[in-house]
């Protein structure tokens, strides 16, 4: 079966969903939603949310027609179902959802086949950002929307540090920083580059969570902080001092559209030939089979 020969942030197991999202980050949960609502195309065909843990963000994606949500970890799948479940039964029952536990640097879709991507919060796990662009970009459609967010390397606080001199590494270097193992910050121009390499081209930018200052959080209440945050993402965006960028990018024009009723891709072949059955989805090139559990698509 397929293992990946890059370094993965595994979250298996973990309790992300419950001891990261708590009300200390209302504030940032928030501001990330109103700048979603901003770059998202509030409809459309077919919609992947790569990295979607335990489907924080799935709410948004409700006017499409099918949505994937992915993550690596499964466990955190298995709580996306269920939040997905008893809060949107009805998208549920009609098999909208879609739960897949994958690896990002071997996508398992054909070319072509999604509408929109969105990935929040994941960037900064990834070592090899060209081939995780080229990956992404190989499933759009032409034209297609892909809204991504990154850890800005330049933000405000890393400045003022660095300028205090209790911070090694310089925000104005245009190399990422792995901060801590498997966590990057992304100065804007060197990640700018690299969309440009994998084809992308950018539409908007919005710069987001300027107030992610703990004193902030706790003498102001986080709609009110989130909403001055929304009202400043497109300006902010002229100098990119927040902690995170947001980029609504379009895809390759020359992109190709997959064939009707494909859907899935062999990891391991990369043949499109899969049959889908209620355990197993299996490649006729190769022969694998990757099981689905509980509603879970395991490509890992």
């Amino acid at each position: 079966m397929f293992e990946s020969s890059r370094p993965v942030c595994d979250y298996e197991g973990s309790r992300y969903s419950t001891e990261f999202w708590t009300k200390e980050r209302e504030y940032e949960d928030r501001a990330e939603r109103i700048a979603l609502k901003k770059l998202l195309p509030p409809r459309g065909g077919t919609l992947i949310e790569i990295g979607a843990g335990a489907g924080r963000l799935a709410d948004l994606y409700l006017g499409y027609e099918r949505i994937v949500l992915m993550d690596y970890a499964r466990s955190t799948l298995v709580e996306a179902r269920e939040r997905v479940a008893a809060s949107f039964p009805d998208a549920m029952r009609a098999a909208r959802f879609r739960f897949v536990a994958a690896d990002l640097y071997a996508l398992p879709f054909v070319a072509g086949l999604f509408d929109t991507v969105t990935m929040v919060r994941v960037m900064h796990h990834i070592a090899d950002v060209p081939t995780a662009l080229q990956g992404i970009a190989a499933t759009l459609k032409p034209n297609a929307t892909f809204v991504l967010e990154f850890a800005n390397k330049r933000n405000l606080k890393a400045i003022l540090r660095y300028l205090a001199r209790r911070q090694a590494w310089s925000p104005f270097a245009p190399e990422p920083v792995e901060f801590v193992k498997l966590n990057f910050d992304f100065h804007p121009a060197w990640m700018e580059t690299r969309l440009r390499e994998a084809g992308f081209s950018v539409k908007n930018t919005l710069s987001v969570s300027h107030f992610r200052w703990a004193l902030l959080k706790r003498l102001i209440p986080a709609k009110t902080l989130a909403a001055v945050d929304g009202a400043i993402q497109r300006v902010g965006a002229a100098w990119k001092l927040a902690p995170s960028i947001f980029h609504q990018l379009q895809a390759p024009a020359t992109n190709r559209i997959a064939l009707p009723g494909t859907f899935f891709r062999c990891p391991e072949c990369k043949s499109e030939k899969m049959n889908e059955s209620s355990g197993a989805v299996t490649c006729d090139e190769c022969g694998c089979a990757w099981p689905v559990r509980d509603g879970i698509y395991e490509f890992r």
